[in-house]
């Protein structure tokens, strides 16, 4: 299949949301609590994967749950990024360098 890019998440994001929201109900604020629940959601992955590691009884999960939860996020983060027409490839790119700039290091994208 190949790697992802930002272009073609997007794409399919646009389509699937035509499909999805016909009468263009979802606003920012969905899209803002819409990703606020896939970060809870992974972060209680971590939380169980790091209780785990410690060896602390409870629910079990696997680096596959955490992997499906990520993906979400980045999936729900590029709709809330759509909804206000940002370009998460150009920005990210830029965010990284101004940070290595910051920090002095040499590592850009």
């Amino acid at each position: 299949m190949g790697n992802l890019t930002f272009e073609a998440l997007r794409a399919a994001n646009v389509a699937r949301n035509k499909e999805w929201d016909r009468e263009g109900k979802l606003n920012a604020s969905f899209r803002g609590l819409e990703l606020a629940g896939e970060v809870g959601e992974l972060c209680n992955i971590v939380k169980k994967l790091e209780r785990e590691r410690m060896g602390i009884r409870g629910s079990r999960v696997s680096v596959i749950d955490l992997a499906q939860e990520l993906a979400d996020v980045m999936i729900t983060l590029d709709l809330l990024a759509m909804h206000y027409s940002v370009d998460l490839g150009y920005v990210t790119r830029e965010k990284f360098n101004d940070t290595s700039v910051k920090i002095g290091l040499e590592t850009r994208l």
